[in-house]
């Protein structure tokens, strides 16, 4: 019997290491300002939003008390005094939100507010008129308890989105100053 020789197959040991190399520069390439070489700056971070393939800025809001944003995807800045938050889409004509930049707007609220107002009401109704709230009792777009409390707006606030929104912006105002501090307690607490 001859010998037989078995070929040992080499494996490749640079691939893994090439592999290892390409991963790493990609993330630091996501890591770090190309243009500076320091750390990319939060306030620069565009936001893939969806099919319309438009890209939507975050936005720094100023809040007026140290809060603790656990609910809604918030990240809080150092300091406490601020946070980001996706700027809501303009809202389209005559509809329940177009009504409501209006009143943010009357108030002199920026658009940060009518952001922080459009994301705290998702929550709360996803901005549905008739939204009721079968444990407690909440009623409406801004979820009043209980509901019959929005008939100082008008009497059709059972119906009438725009009478919803008038007693919401009102209360915010009365009671947290602003969207974004009734939004803040809300991530606290949450409710408003």
């Amino acid at each position: 019997m001859g010998k037989h020789s078995l070929k040992r197959e080499s494996k490749p040991r640079l691939l893994p290491a090439l592999g290892f190399v390409f991963v790493a520069s990609l993330v630091l390439v996501s890591a770090v300002d190309p243009y500076s070489g320091q750390i990319a700056s939060a306030q620069t971070v565009q936001v893939f939003d969806g099919p319309e393939e438009e890209f939507q800025q975050l936005e720094i809001v100023e809040i007026d008390n140290d809060e603790d944003f656990t609910r809604g995807g918030f990240e809080l800045l150092t300091g406490g005094d601020a946070l980001f938050i996706n700027s809501a889409p303009y809202p389209v004509p005559n509809t329940a939100k177009a009504f409501a930049l209006e009143m943010v707007n009357a108030k002199g609220w920026d658009y940060n507010q009518y952001s922080c107002l459009v994301k705290l009401w998702e929550r709360e109704s996803n901005w549905r008129w008739n939204a009721e709230n079968k444990s407690s009792g909440a009623y409406g777009i801004p979820q009043s308890l209980p509901g019959s409390k929005m008939a100082s707006a008008g009497a059709d606030w059972r119906t009438n989105p725009e009478t919803q929104i008038k007693w919401g912006i009102g209360y915010i105002k009365g009671r947290y100053g602003k969207p974004c501090s009734a939004l803040a307690h809300s991530d606290r607490r949450g409710w408003y």
